[in-house]
């Protein structure tokens, strides 16, 4: 999973064991693929405060430099991983590819020389190792990435081309664009022929028993023992320790094998993946399974909520062999302990002569005296300060003290979370919304209420809640980074509109990763979730127990982040935490210095230290929150000699350590430096990283274009996809769900754009934007000035921003103006009612508004009528075919076990798929993939050399063979 940033070609020259092979440079990220030997973990700890300081300050600087940044046209490109494959027709059987035979004479680059010892690249690797199969693993990579680069540049005069960069397994390769597509609706079509160049191109470098399917996971993979990859790698190893795959399976460049090292070291232990396990007629691990039935969680299977990432409970009761599962009905997040994850809610009552309420702090002890002061009988949201005991951290990002200093009075009382957050004297001062209006009231009436419902207890059935099923159990980073999928980068105009993305493309992570999902099989059985990215979650999870919420562990550790004892309710590489978009108010100026986005309903653990750092340094309160989250995150390689020697002024290289190993479901990503007045411009960026990669180039190109035109929607109209992000998680874990597309509900905002016509009761009624479109505008816009409102230009304000973006996340209005609710798949991408229009007409709408060309019009009406067709249940997910593929075939013994022949068939069905060689209507619907041959990859150079005499005669010879030529001269006769 490399992100895709600036990309240099550099040599690698490799000493093994005194054979000195000179290897020709292919294309990586500098910075992500970074080239040095990594610390071992032991003495890399004694570094992490550092360049958790020091990653900061580079922020800081950067930021300065180029937070007015603006005017940037869009760019945007895709990432697609591929995985390369062996077949053994004779024992039908596939493995890994890891091409490692021979070394090959072309292996030369002009542009630069590093010259590196291989038998550092890995120091947690014994030499014996190194020497007898790290050597056929670099070559051959090194061969396939050169082979495909070096014919990048001999035929960069094509309008397209590709980049080719390795990924975390040696088996994998990652494909770009060799430049960004643009702005404009032509680029649309550059899509799909990318992908299609890229997957032609791929093939011109495979034998002729390999293939490179676009799936989302190897179905084998730690299935096999020693024979899963050619050449064979034994199991274990002491980068993984795992009892499943060899750690020679892993990439060699050093970052790899030290990423998944030092997660396990961190950790403690190895990391411990645990999927449920798809029930069949025959599954061996469900016979006699007490109290198991197949209606035994919320009625049916398809309703199964794998919580991944919350396990240890289960793990504790029942081993490695079980999981605890939840019921996809529940309209709550629970962790594994059944206690639901949002903001706790506290009524503020001071209880002291002539006390009204408490002020905020800006810090720990720090007051702020605002005039909208928490008054008693006020509901306030926030959660404790884990290392900060006694005080709250409020989900505007002020403070507050649970009790007085000696204990004596306590101000903040626990309250039931179905309790709406109200204060008192916001409701006094008034708002631009209607619903805001309110009188001031101390009724000691109120309070004694509020107080009793505090005293309420809220219980979980867990007889309801939790269901215990056996689970596919993993145990290496490989598990996980070993998946394929689809990325979307976007470049925006400015940072304000590359932060208002991120937070609209973290709302449709979970419904692009449903619609497209792939992953029905793990470790060679049939997994009863659908989607990767649990998977990758819990296999980088390097969260310490106390960090997971659980006893035990380690003694506190000074020099990793927390000290390995601060709450952190996620994985590294999960959905985002925290909303990005900080907004604007109308109101007074101090609130500036609050976060104004309300739908932040989640604890957010951050660093207190840093966060005020940003805030000292002119940073807003939400970006502010946002850095000092992912930095409560360690590094997780550190590089000899690139410490305390990195400029913080100048280079990111700290900042980058922490921000790339924060895998969440979207990733915000500044501009990076430029080290020369040649290095191209790279303006603010937001990636989209939920999408599981499809079985064709059609299909990706389909999802591409559709996110890439739903941006420009959003943009355009104004909309607004905000829901609390409570809401958002749970849409994660029911992705997951087994045919989720089709059968799933999904948390979705029911109006996307602002109720402006009525108020709370005062004479009109809210109206969505969109009924009335659909209703007519009679009786609703009576005047020329309540048209104004749906005029953009007159709804912005002097830096061309739209108000009602600034205004999105502050929440404003009532109950109605930011609702959200359950919607099918089909609902959210159609429309439901009079007030929700759906995502693909508004793509239509939007296409319709500019004027879009005929010809992508016609193949952007192929893409969503497509996307409608999966969405409504016309056609299935790729997940659902390759289930139906394996259950359907002669060998499956309805044990939900994948054997070798059923794996070799399904992946050359894939192949030929993806090839154009087969046809699927169930999957594709009437869509005709145009098969597609390596003969094609590159164009022909119309050559002009002489040829010899015997070549000609040949040539003809053949000419005169075809049957076309005998046909023509039969007729003559």
């Amino acid at each position: 999973m490399v992100a895709n940033s600036l990309c240099r070609p550099f040599l690698f020259i490799f000493s093994i064991s005194g054979l000195v092979v000179i290897a020709s440079a292919f294309t990586l990220q500098m910075g992500l693929l970074k080239v040095g030997v990594p610390q071992p973990w032991e003495k890399s700890k004694k570094n992490l405060n550092y360049v958790r300081e020091a990653g900061v300050r580079q922020f800081i600087s950067t930021y300065n430099r180029v937070k007015d940044l603006k005017g940037d046209e869009l760019l945007w490109g895709d990432e697609i991983e591929y995985g390369i494959f062996v077949l053994d027709a004779d024992m039908k059987k596939i493995r890994l590819s890891l091409r490692a035979k021979e070394v090959r004479e072309k292996l030369v680059c002009h542009r630069g020389t590093v010259i590196f010892d291989a038998m550092q690249f890995l120091p947690v690797f014994v030499s014996s190792f190194l020497s007898s199969m790290m050597t056929h693993f670099i070559i051959r990579l090194i061969q396939v990435m050169d082979q495909l680069n070096q014919n990048e540049v001999i035929h960069s005069h094509e309008n397209e081309g590709c980049n080719w960069v390795p990924e975390y397994g040696a088996w994998m390769i990652e494909a770009t664009p060799s430049r960004p597509y643009t702005g404009y609706s032509s680029d649309l079509l550059r899509v799909e022929r990318n992908m299609r160049l890229r997957r032609k191109r791929l093939l011109t470098v495979l034998r002729e028993n390999e293939i490179a399917p676009t799936v989302a996971v190897f179905p084998m993979l730690g299935a096999m023992g020693d024979d899963g990859s050619v050449p064979a790698v034994s199991v274990g190893g002491p980068v993984t320790e795992s009892n499943y795959i060899g750690d020679g399976i892993i990439n060699p460049h050093p970052r790899f094998a030290a990423l998944s090292a030092n997660i396990r070291k961190r950790r403690g232990e190895k990391v411990n993946i645990r999927v449920p396990l798809f029930h069949d007629t025959n599954t061996p691990e469900y016979k006699d399974l007490t109290g198991y039935s197949a209606d035994s969680c919320c009625g049916n299977e398809s309703s199964l909520l794998w919580r991944y990432g919350m396990g240890d409970v289960s793990r504790e009761k029942y081993g490695d062999g079980f999981v605890i599962v939840g019921c996809a009905g529940s309209a709550k997040i629970f962790n594994d302990h059944g206690d639901p994850v949002t903001l706790q809610k506290w009524l503020v009552n001071v209880d002291c002569e002539g006390c009204k309420g408490l002020y905020y702090r800006s810090a720990p002890g720090v007051i702020v005296a605002d005039a909208d002061w928490p008054r008693n009988g006020d509901i306030v949201v926030g959660s404790k300060i884990p290392n900060v005991p006694g005080w709250i951290r409020l989900q505007n990002g002020y403070y507050l003290p649970i009790a007085s200093d000696d204990g004596e009075i306590t101000f903040l009382h626990k309250v039931p979370t179905e309790i709406p957050a109200k204060n008192q004297q916001r409701d006094a001062l008034g708002s631009e919304t209607p619903l805001y209006k309110g009188s001031f009231s101390n009724d000691s009436n109120e309070l004694t209420l509020a107080l009793q419902r505090a005293m309420c207890n809220i219980t979980v059935d867990e007889a309801k809640m939790f269901n215990v099923r056996p689970a596919i159990h993993m145990d290496a980073m490989a598990f996980g980074m070993g998946c394929c999928c689809l990325q979307i980068t976007f470049q925006a105009t400015d940072m304000d509109e590359s932060r208002f993305l991120y937070d609209q493309l973290a709302v449709m992570a979970p419904i692009m990763m449903a619609l497209t999902a792939s992953t029905p099989v793990l470790k060679g059985r049939l997994a009863d979730t659908d989607c990767r990215w649990g998977v990758i979650s819990e296999s980088v999870d390097d969260r310490r127990p106390a960090e997971r919420g659980r006893p035990g562990g380690p003694p506190p550790d000074p020099d990793v982040a927390g000290k390995g004892y601060r709450r952190l309710y996620k994985s590294r590489y999960d959905a985002i935490s925290t909303y990005l978009y900080q907004g604007a108010s109308t109101e007074d100026s101090h609130m500036s210095n609050r976060i104004l986005n309300m739908y932040n309903d989640i604890p957010v653990p951050i660093d207190e230290d840093k966060y005020r750092e940003l805030r000292e340094a002119g940073i807003d309160p939400l970006l502010s929150q946002h850095i000092a989250h992912i930095f409560v995150r360690d590094p997780l390689v550190v590089f000899e000699g690139a410490i305390e020697e990195v400029d913080d002024e100048t280079q990111t290289e700290h900042f980058e350590s922490i921000q790339s190993t924060n895998w969440q479901s979207v990733r915000w990503k500044p501009p990076p430096p430029r080290s020369g007045p040649n290095d191209p411009h790279i303006g603010w960026r937001t990636e989209f990283r939920s999408m599981e990669i499809q079985l064709t180039d059609f299909e990706n190109a389909a999802f591409t274009t559709f996110i890439t035109l739903l941006t420009r929607v959003i943009l355009t109209f104004d909309l607004n996809l905000y829901i609390p992000l409570s809401r958002v998680d749970h849409n994660m874990q029911r992705a997951h769900s087994r045919n989720a597309a089709l059968k799933g509900k999904f948390f979705f905002r029911r109006h996307m754009a602002p109720l402006e016509i009525g108020d709370d009761g005062f004479g009109h009624q809210y109206n969505s934007m969109f009924s009335t479109a659909v209703n007519g505008m009679k009786g609703i816009i009576h005047s020329d000035s309540n048209l104004s409102s749906f005029d953009s230009e007159a709804s912005r304000g002097e830096d061309g921003v739209s108000l009602k973006r600034r205004a999105s996340p502050n929440a404003s209005g009532g109950a109605e103006e930011n609702s959200y609710e359950e919607m099918t798949m089909a609902e959210i991408m159609t429309g439901k009612g009079d007030y929700f229009p759906g995502l693909i007409p508004l793509v239509y709408a939007y296409l319709d508004h500019i004027q879009c060309d005929q010809m992508t019009m016609e193949r952007m009406t192929t893409y969503l009528d497509f996307i409608e067709k999966r969405a409504t249940g016309q056609l299935v997910t790729p997940a659902t075919w390759i289930r139906n593929f394996i259950r359907s075939h002669e060998d499956y013994k309805f044990d939900s076990v994948v054997t070798d022949s059923i794996a070799y068939d399904l992946m050359v069905a894939c192949k030929e798929i993806g090839e154009g060689k087969r046809a699927v209507p169930e999957l594709l619907g009437d869509v005709v993939i145009k098969p597609i041959s390596a003969a094609d990859a590159y164009v022909k150079k119309l050559e002009s050399k002489r040829v010899n005499n015997e070549q000609i005669i040949a040539l003809l010879g053949r000419y005169a063979a075809r049957k076309t030529f005998r046909q023509t001269k039969a007729l003559a006769k």
